[in-house]
């Protein structure tokens, strides 16, 4: 990897695009392979299959359903997600993801868990629950008189219009 005024240039041989449920990843922070590992910054190539991230001293916590994996993290700010750089194949793994990669395209595929099979809720069965009824006590109500009122009439309270001298 080679420096130009302040910027890391990667060489194009070492660019991999990543797909994730076949869609390609807009982003500004490109993928690349080094020793054999596919890395990426956490945003928006961790972020977009991830529920929930927090910060737990200097471990991130990402969480996907039940699933949850740590990373130790150099950066500790929410701003900089998309400047760390993580291995993303077992990141995205330990969080339920199939990820493949091919060698020949520079491609690697991320494909998320399908959805939970819908299943019909079981009906209710009234004998499964065997209760014995129990009295509720319910006090009867009191009679009471109606209200009355007994005062001086009350002058109305809405304001009238006061016509303006001419």
């Amino acid at each position: 990897m080679k420096y130009r005024r302040g910027m890391l240039i990667l060489p194009l041989a070492a660019a991999v695009t990543v797909l994730f449920d076949g869609r390609p990843v807009l982003s500004y922070a490109h993928a690349y392979i080094a020793a054999g590992r596919t890395y990426a910054p956490l945003a928006p190539y961790v972020t977009r299959f991830a529920d929930r991230m927090d910060y737990e001293g200097k471990s991130l916590i990402i969480r996907r359903g039940e699933r949850m994996t740590r990373l130790v993290v150099a950066r500790v700010s929410p701003d900089a997600l998309d400047r760390e750089y993580v291995a993303i194949a077992p990141v995205l793994r330990s969080l339920g993801a199939s990820v493949s990669y091919d060698a020949k395209q520079r491609l690697v595929e991320v494909v998320s868990p399908g959805p939970a099979a819908v299943q019909t809720p079981r009906p209710f069965d009234a004998n499964a629950f065997e209760v014995a009824p129990h009295v509720v006590f319910t006090p009867t109500p009191i009679p009471q008189a109606p209200f009355v009122w007994r005062g001086p009439a009350i002058p109305r309270r809405t304001p009238l219009p006061y016509p303006e001298p001419t």
